[in-house]
């Protein structure tokens, strides 16, 4: 597992960053989406809903990369390479509310969708580098 350099861990867990995070279709083609993410233990974790793209593409061992633009320099930013090391249901509606906490200063997610299952996406970093 790689580990993140000390001068970019502020845009994993000191600022409200977002990600954008590739995937690969089943084609072959790559997808790439913003989200919200949190760091935990040296993983990265991101939150979706079954039936969503990313539910489909982010599956235990798939290759995944995220670039994580600073949100007060544009030109300084941290792209990470891995791949999925697994995914959960288990607390995925609890992680969904604190990225909203996070991001919208909201205690509960505000947009779930009825029927929603929520899933928890945690990545191993196996390279990163920044710039800036």
């Amino acid at each position: 597992m790689a580990t993140i350099p000390d001068q970019y861990t502020d845009l994993l867990s000191g600022k409200k960053a977002f990600a954008h995070i590739a995937t690969v279709m089943k084609d072959g083609t790559p997808q790439v989406t913003p989200v919200w993410f949190d760091y935990a233990n040296g993983k990265l974790r991101v939150n979706t809903a079954r039936g969503r793209v990313k539910a489909r593409t982010l599956r235990p061992g798939a290759p995944v990369a995220l670039s994580i633009q600073d949100p007060d320099n544009p030109y300084r930013y941290l792209q990470v390479r891995g791949k999925v090391a697994t995914t959960t249901e288990s607390g995925a509606d609890a992680h969904i509310d604190a990225l909203a906490k996070k991001y919208l200063g909201q205690d509960k997610y505000p947009f779930r969708q009825p029927g929603e299952m929520r899933v928890i996406i945690e990545i191993e970093p196996s390279s990163a580098q920044g710039m800036g």
